[in-house]
């Protein structure tokens, strides 16, 4: 890759340890694998509420919801905005999560500053330098998502331009690609996951419910990604999918996610010996 030559940061060469972001008390990159769970978007408080228990029954303890959503067309649910925020801020209270969501501009960045624990800068928005110089200067650690169809090199240096500007908790979400296949929304690219590994010391997850767009994809998705080596997952959830107002078609009941948390537990004690089952986890 030419452009290694310019991945001064988020390089090998820049620090001989993986970095290990911590969010909230949680730790990405670490001995454990790191489930990120939750809605796609923030609809009201009663689903927030509901959903958010019932992940956090099972030991989940980074809470994902969208009070911004970039959508392709004007017309469908954009998120409730700030009202959207305080909700997630009050799920945080209430169950002891930490919360990730989206940013979309610099006005919502900060905003997010004053509500949640971590800044997510979507696909739609991965080579927005200025939202990334923003998210730069932000206290908060960043999920940087894949765009739909960056390369990798692209991806680390958007990641370059967060951390140039002085943040250096990133951590890297494979989200999926565009490709000529029609058998689902997106491309789960796992193999950008060893090649990461190889490339920088930032942690990586995979997104498999935007990967797959299809929710009877995201559970063999989602082991496999384990399976790779992924840092850790980020997963839709909603008890209603079949109502969801944002990407219901793609989201796993609470039921399935418990099912889920149980298989991926099985293949992290092989690829992670260190990891602590999260459901062993909440039993204590």
């Amino acid at each position: 890759m030419n452009a290694l030559k310019t991945f001064h940061l988020v390089s090998w060469a820049a620090r001989d340890t993986k970095t290990v972001v911590n969010v909230g008390g949680v730790q990405i990159g670490g001995d454990a694998l790191t489930i990120i769970a939750g809605p796609c978007a923030v609809e009201s408080r009663e689903q927030t509420l509901t959903i958010a228990e019932q992940v956090s029954r099972l030991g989940i303890k980074l809470f994902r919801g969208g009070a911004y959503k970039p959508r392709t067309s004007p017309y469908s649910f954009q998120g409730l905005g700030e009202p959207g925020l305080r909700i997630l801020a009050e799920a945080r209270e209430r169950f002891g999560l930490a919360v990730v969501t989206e940013a979309l501009d610099a006005e919502s960045l900060e905003l997010v500053e004053a509500y949640a624990d971590m800044i997510q800068i979507g696909a739609r928005n991965m080579q927005n330098f200025s939202l990334l110089r923003r998210a730069g200067r932000s206290p908060l650690p960043v999920l940087l998502k894949r765009g739909m169809a960056a390369t990798v090199e692209e991806l680390l240096l958007a990641a370059e331009y967060i951390m140039l500007e002085g943040n250096p908790n990133v951590v890297l979400c494979e989200r999926g690609i565009r490709t000529f296949g029609q058998h689902s929304r997106f491309t789960l690219d796992l193999t950008v996951v060893p090649t990461l590994q190889q490339l920088t010391h930032l942690p990586i997850i995979v997104d498999p419910s935007h990967g797959t767009g299809d929710r009877s994809k995201v559970m063999p998705l989602a082991r496999a990604s384990v399976a790779v080596g992924a840092d850790g997952l980020l997963v839709e959830v909603h008890h209603q999918p079949e109502t969801a107002q944002c990407d219901g078609q793609q989201a796993i009941t609470p039921e399935q996610f418990r099912q889920l948390l149980g298989q991926i537990e099985r293949i992290a004690a092989i690829v992670r010996p260190a990891h602590r089952s999260v459901l062993a986890e909440a039993r204590r």
